[in-house]
């Protein structure tokens, strides 16, 4: 096959948008749909070397497999042996703990699964991921799997004919079950291949569908294609639901580029691009780690521009000295082809990080204060994931026996707390009606990317009738409220800061954190616990506070940079701004509906700073909520609260 100077350009941009992208969302919030132009590129390939190799008899599945083995996993398992060395000196134990799995998932070309497996509410975020960006190697690797698998077994019944039409039907029908699926299932729709494969699929009809164009034609081609590329990059942004049915303006677009044509474009094959796209994919290896450095060990801004050029610079010696290494890919029967270089390197670097993840990170050569430090992060409620409403489901779970002592109602906050409170209850029951980011007002609902989720308003209402089957039983309530207010204030959540997500039926589609949002929360969440107090002595916790940073982890950190006295903390001064509107808002509560304050701030705040700590012991198991150890500390506070009544 003659070599496409168009189709290496678009590598270029697609690989430019991904790495502005990940270094900075606001210069191209849409450049992830950079992975997606590489789907397609890498389908026209595979697909035109499937194809022809079909219509000439010559096919070998097992050739097909141990090319693209040559192609991907050199480069790779450089890269991953690369952060292991670098992890064994500066990564804490738990996040060496976790880049073991992460490289032997990588290896394993199962990322995606593991991803989309680990993606949620108290999941670490993706900057702590130093490999999450081989998701997207995972997909392509599985298509690689099974597509030269159904063709071949296709082509036992079907003319070649009928097998190109096949392919696009199944390219429709691909696309409008994944528009299905990003609705209904969105977690598992961005990283597994059941949802992208018509995005390489399409790349496979644009190589069985050629269309022969006037040159002026191609251009208007390429343009169209260039723009609607463009226009997907800089539109779309990561709160859209992806792939969905926006997936289509940067697949079409490479889809128009492709079919252009166009070898003597300017855009395409210029001596840039050309260098870029031959460096493509070392590129987009290296340049993740480099965003994940600069997050980890909270480096300045300034670095960005530094990680942007390493990451070329790293990508050409990838090039040029591993991707460049010419590997045998063709061997005599199946045992000769088991003993491909790339199948041993894959195997050999899987089992390291294997290894590293069986034995927690090797914990044996940390200092015992980075272990200390490090393993808060884990001392959570063991039955948080049982008893967390969730699904349309209300577990109710029991905490203790005996009478029914007390009710937790709230976030993920309450759930925190709640076996301290079941320890300052001496013979008596703790009944555990929690649900995950969901504050206890009724009618609240959420809207992300589009999607409507009334799950939360719809348990407080059920918790509200629920409530009458106990009269008199104390209620405790507990919220991050100040967050769903004001926004996070966690560095890597400043863009869920500008517009809320959380709405009331009252206050629909607010664009903005207005006095008139603020009013109407208070309002309903004022509402909804008078209503809840109406038979009940009801309990409110002030707000705990928020460090911003993942206490375990910074500390374990700073630790390992010789900073053995350093303390997560913020001051009191900040805690009391932040939290202000709490303030008057408890106050009113106070006097409507004769709600009783839980004065938590003691524990945790000295006259000038917050700590994440007590005596080098972190108290939060990330950056906002109390760890067993920490919640133990209020249980006192809960007694001496409970025993009042």
């Amino acid at each position: 096959m003659q070599f496409r100077k168009d189709i290496n350009g678009l590598r270029a941009i697609a690989v430019i948008a991904v790495v502005l992208f990940h270094f900075n969302p606001s210069w191209m919030p849409g450049g992830f749909a950079g992975v997606d132009v590489f789907f397609v590129i890498s389908g026209f390939l595979m697909t035109g070397i499937i194809f022809r190799g079909i219509e000439q008899e010559n096919f070998s599945i097992l050739k097909f497999y141990v090319a693209r083995a040559n192609r991907i996993i050199p480069a790779l398992a450089v890269l991953c042996l690369f952060l292991l060395v670098f992890g064994w000196f500066y990564l804490t134990p738990l996040d060496y703990q976790t880049l073991g799995k992460h490289v032997a998932s990588s290896m394993g070309f199962l990322s995606n699964i593991i991803y989309w497996r680990e993606s949620g509410y108290f999941d670490a975020a993706s900057h702590e991921k130093w490999l999450l960006h081989t998701w997207s190697l995972s997909a392509e690797w599985q298509f690689y799997i099974i597509y030269p698998l159904v063709l071949v077994a296709m082509k036992q019944f079907m003319s070649l004919k009928m097998m190109k039409v096949t392919v696009l039907v199944g390219t429709v029908l691909g696309f409008i079950f994944s528009v299905i699926a990003t609705y209904q299932w969105p977690n598992p729709a961005y990283y597994l291949l059941f949802s992208r494969a018509w995005e390489m699929m399409i790349g496979g009809v644009a190589f069985l569908y050629p269309l022969e164009l006037a040159k002026s034609r191609k251009k208007v081609f390429e343009w169209a294609g260039l723009t609607l590329i463009i226009v997907s990059y800089i539109f779309i942004s990561k709160e859209s639901l992806w792939p969905g049915y926006l997936a289509v303006i940067p697949v079409f677009g490479a889809f128009l580029l492709i079919q252009a044509q166009r070898n003597d474009s300017i855009v395409t094959s210029n001596r840039l691009f050309q260098l870029l796209g031959k460096w493509s994919y070392s590129i987009y290896l290296w340049h993740w780690p480099l965003v994940v450095a600069i997050y980890y060990f909270s480096l300045d801004e300034k670095f960005i521009y530094s990680g942007i050029i390493l990451s070329v610079i790293l990508g050409f010696i990838s090039n040029r000295y591993v991707e460049s290494i010419r590997l045998r890919s063709y061997f005599s029967g199946i045992y000769g082809y088991l003993t491909c270089k790339p199948l041993f390197m894959a195997v050999f670097v899987g089992v390291i990080g294997t290894v590293i993840f069986i034995f927690r990170g090797f914990e044996s050569h940390y200092p015992e204060s980075v272990l200390v430090a490090s393993k808060e992060s884990m001392n959570k409620n063991p039955r948080r994931d049982e008893c967390h409403v969730g699904s349309g489901k209300v577990p109710e779970c029991i905490y203790g026996s005996g009478d029914l002592g007390a009710i937790v109602i709230g976030d993920s906050h309450a759930q925190s707390i709640i076996r301290s409170v079941e320890k300052s209850l001496e013979n008596r029951k703790v009944l555990d009606w929690t649900m995950q980011a969901c504050r206890t007002i009724e009618g609240l609902y959420s809207i992300r990317k589009g999607v409507i989720d009334s799950s939360c308003g719809d348990f407080v209402s059920y918790a509200i009738n629920e409530i009458k089957k106990y009269p008199n039983v104390p209620i405790i309530v507990d919220n991050r409220y100040m967050a769903m207010i004001l926004g996070p204030n966690e560095p890597d959540l400043k863009h869920r800061v500008e517009k809320p997500d959380y709405f009331i039926f009252e206050i629909k589609n607010s664009i903005s954190r207005d006095n008139d949002y603020i009013s109407a929360m208070n309002e309903a969440f004022t509402n909804t616990l008078c209503s809840l107090s109406e038979n009940n002595p009801l309990f409110l916790l002030e707000q705990t506070p928020e460090l911003k940073h993942h206490v375990p982890k910074t500390m374990a950190k700073e630790i390992l940079k010789g900073n053995e006295n350093f303390r997560v903390k913020i001051s009191v001064e900040e805690y009391e701004k932040r939290n202000d509107l709490f303030y008057k808002l408890m106050e009113d509560l106070k006097s409507k509906c004769n709600v009783k304050i839980i004065s938590i701030k003691d524990n945790f705040c000295d006259n000038n700073y917050c700590y994440g700590d007590v005596n080098g012991r972190p108290v939060y198991f990330d950056d906002d909520h109390l760890s067993e150890y920490g919640a133990s500390l209020l249980i006192p506070v809960f007694r001496k609260s409970l025993g009042s009544i």
